[in-house]
């Protein structure tokens, strides 16, 4: 137990310096791998981290701006909500400080090389960072049956199978909407938003009437011209949160400027983390294509690859007030939308793929599916405030009941929830 409990702690160290340092050490390895020159194999480690310090910058700017924004919101609308959304951060520590985490990154790892082996799935995820989701899983069975280590490590294991067939299922939305050939993304929050989302977001285009309005951020800057470009899109959005906030003018023009920037700098920033990435994937293809002949193998990672998407930033950012509308009237919800606001454009990024960069069709589905996702979460609550227990958060040292959008309202996660609930039932 000592021996585990080291290695935990070292795994948890690695992680906490973050994506940026992570990241980069584990596509230079991956590069090596992959036979690319040493050379390279550095350029793109440091780019790809570089990349994902400006992505973080980026969604930092959005999360400052749409925090604060949402507490105003709460306040005017006198919104009384007693479960508090402590966002993914807090999900991930709370994730990390099971016991058996340690061991989930290794299993996972082997699981996926035998998948991909035995043609169960085209995907290697080496997005080492989001199998911090599958250690979300595997701490939900922990705290639920007392301590089981082996039911544990199958949770992490049905979150992964899920989630590589997902990501299988949905490359042809990340190939054609996004450009991203050969590339999945098996990140398990955009996968469970996406495997409710797209049947839903189908439903609606074929509805009479909704199935005529398409708007895009194409469709908006050619009728719009320079009022239709994204980081205008940005503004105007801003201004909308700024003004339903009840903020004076000034601080209107400054969330409507940050905004704007949040919508002209993303994508940059993933052009820059694509750089990094596509010696990488030329040489994997080429290292895959001669030992899987035949075959299609993708190579999974971050779903922050679509967030620069206009039409993504725009659907996510237009869903900020509508998800905590949808809080306020929605029957049985007691979760205060906050912490996973500012992560809402990866929920729906295989959602507005599937429907072509509809905005409309996108906005209307996400929200059918983040009402799914707060009743979701207000169910997950008690479990997911014990998972929180020990780790230092404040809300929980406080009495305060707290979940997430991004694991109590994550479909997959409930799932395994109530099949770790039906086991502890029958074990007794």
């Amino acid at each position: 137990m000592e021996f585990i409990k080291t290695v935990n702690d070292v795994v948890q160290y690695v992680l906490g310096l973050g994506p940026s340092v992570m990241l980069p050490i584990m596509i230079f390895i991956i590069a090596l791998i992959f036979r690319v020159k040493i050379g390279e194999a550095i350029r793109s480690g440091i780019t790809i981290g570089i990349a994902m310090i400006g992505v973080n910058l980026v969604i930092g700017v959005l999360s400052d701006n749409i925090g604060p924004a949402a507490q105003e919101m709460v306040k005017r609308f006198g919104l009384n909500l007693t479960i508090v959304d402590a966002g993914w951060p807090a999900a991930a520590a709370a994730a990390w400080a099971a016991p058996v985490a340690a061991l989930i990154i290794p299993i996972c790892l082997v699981v996926n090389l035998l998948l991909v082996v035995i043609k169960f799935t085209k995907t290697v995820d080496i997005d080492i960072w989001n199998y911090w989701h599958f250690v979300a899983s595997a701490s939900t069975a922990y705290v639920v049956t007392g301590g089981n280590w082996g039911i544990s490590i199958i949770a992490a294991i049905i979150n992964e199978v899920i989630v590589l067939k997902i990501a299988d299922k949905t490359a042809p939305i990340v190939s054609e909407f996004y450009g991203l050939e050969g590339i999945t993304l098996p990140t398990t929050s955009t996968d469970a938003y996406g495997l409710l989302g797209i049947p839903i977001g189908y439903g609606i285009s074929k509805i009479p009437g909704l199935n005529k309005i398409n708007i895009s951020s194409d469709t908006i800057q050619k009728r719009f011209g320079i009022f239709g470009e994204p980081m205008m899109m940005g503004v105007f959005i801003g201004i909308l949160l700024g003004v339903l906030a009840g903020y004076d003018v000034g601080k209107v023009c400054q969330l409507a400027m940050s905004l704007g920037a949040v919508m002209f700098l993303m994508p940059r920033m993933v052009k820059i983390l694509m750089e990094g990435l596509v010696p990488i994937s030329e040489a994997a293809k080429e290292f895959l294509s001669t030992r899987f002949k035949g075959r299609e193998i993708y190579l999974g990672l971050d779903a922050a690859l679509t967030t620069g998407h206009p039409a993504n930033l725009a659907t996510g950012l237009l869903l900020v007030p509508i998800t905590l509308l949808v809080a306020v009237i929605l029957p049985g919800n007691k979760v205060l939308p906050f912490g996973d606001l500012a992560t809402i454009p990866f929920y729906v990024s295989l959602i507005v793929g599937s429907r072509k960069g509809n905005i409309f069709h996108s906005v209307l589905t996400g929200t059918v599916v983040i009402a799914i996702g707060l009743l979701l979460a207000t169910n997950f609550a008690p479990v997911h405030t014990q998972m929180m227990e020990g780790v230092g958060n404040k809300l929980v040292e406080q009495g305060t009941t707290i979940s997430s959008l991004d694991v109590g309202g994550n479909v997959i996660h409930w799932v395994i929830l109530k099949l770790s609930e039906l086991y502890q039932s029958i074990a007794g």
